[in-house]
């Protein structure tokens, strides 16, 4: 027959567990202040956007339509324009990565124009992929842009193009702080869930306190309660924090409920604490268990989520990899009730894979902590 869980036994430990975490001040530096200087990093470091490129002129016809195609480009509110008269003087610019790219207005341009034809040759920085492809496209939108406003002017309507209109759902500025602040979160999360738990249970394994711990009437359950329930309380205050810190400071939307947030949140939290026990049990010494932290669950979180990278854009092994990774069904919920809304079709799924993983943490966690004391 099964002893019974004590709540009194219980309720002491779990007094005794944040008497601890209050009393060190490393948890309260990990779980309040850093989540707050990592978002300030995400939030303002971190900026997908595109704004002004610095990129060079070389206008080598003295012509007008050179010369009105040369102020097409300065008044551009997408460039910086560094002008010159010869591609050599702005080459070490470009190779300096000071310009991402150089224009060059060529010699007969004004005499193509004339024709009605005029080509530009454009320059890019191939180094910086997604930069080269941005300055190259846009350099030829202003340049179609000119040759049909001077068509315009000079009476020749050229055939009406196809007017398309782009309607961004969800994130109607395409700010990309908007949905990099939510993933941002996850990584708090997962920081205090898995790094954090598995630091401070592997201590108390070095020092002696948990195998004292272990030979009192505390039960399996009791003890796994007292590890998983204040430090759950502490991820979802840091949770909080850095919710009302992104409504406040960064101004993003938030479109969904408490309600789903915190469900959302409680889900994670039990996985991620219960990968932060699993460690411990396993390595029960702090280097090894913050190494094995890093590498099973921050770095996981931070590359294979979603989070920065497109998962659909990868191999499909690495696609396949980031199956395992639970910050993966995370962050896109955490997305989608900030930025579009209450999506429980979205939520369920993704809630029951890390209600699953978190299961199966914990049943490492007891069976290893089983064989390791008995």
């Amino acid at each position: 027959m099964s002893t019974p869980i004590s709540p009194r036994r219980l309720r002491a430990m779990i007094v005794k567990e944040s008497l601890q975490i209050l009393r060190d001040p490393s948890t309260i530096l990990i779980a309040f202040v850093l989540p707050i200087v990592l978002l300030l990093i995400f939030g303002y470091a971190l900026n997908l956007d595109t704004g002004r490129t610095r990129i060079g002129l070389a206008q080598q016809d003295g012509g007008e339509a050179a010369a009105s195609l040369a102020l097409a480009y300065r008044n551009s509110r997408w460039f910086t324009v560094v002008e010159s008269g010869a591609v050599p003087a702005l080459k070490d610019d470009l190779v300096a990565g000071t310009l991402r790219g150089i224009i060059v207005i060529p010699q007969d341009f004004s005499r193509q124009a004339i024709a009605g034809k005029g080509t530009i040759e454009a320059i890019t920085d191939g180094s910086v992929p997604n930069n080269a492809a941005f300055v190259a496209t846009y350099a030829e939108g202003v340049r179609r842009e000119w040759a049909l406003d001077r068509a315009a002017e000079r009476g020749h309507q050229p055939p009406p193009p196809i007017d398309l209109e782009l309607r961004n759902w969800f994130n109607p500025g395409s700010i990309s702080r908007h949905f990099l602040v939510p993933g941002a979160i996850a990584i708090v999360m997962t920081i205090i869930g898995s790094l954090l738990t598995a630091l401070v249970v592997a201590r108390e394994w070095e020092r002696g306190t948990m195998e004292a711990i272990m030979a009192t009437p505390l039960l399996m359950g009791e003890l796994i309660a007292t590890k998983v329930l204040p430090y759950y309380v502490l991820g979802l205050g840091a949770m909080t924090v850095c919710t009302v810190v992104s409504l406040v400071l960064f101004q993003v939307p938030f479109q969904g409920s408490a309600l789903a947030l915190f469900a959302i949140a409680s889900c994670y939290l039990f996985c991620a604490l219960g990968q932060g026990l699993m460690i411990s049990a396993l390595a029960r010494n702090q280097f090894v268990a913050s190494q094995i932290a890093l590498l099973t669950a921050f770095l996981p979180s931070l590359l294979l989520s979603g989070f920065i990278y497109e998962i659909s854009s990868a191999p499909l092994w690495v696609q396949m990899v980031t199956r395992i990774v639970p910050a993966r069904y995370l962050i896109p919920s955490l997305q989608t009730v900030f930025l579009a809304g209450d999506d429980w079709g979205l939520f369920l799924p993704n809630m029951a894979v890390m209600l699953l993983f978190g299961a199966g943490f914990f049943a490492i966690t007891v069976r290893a902590t089983k064989r390791r004391v008995a």
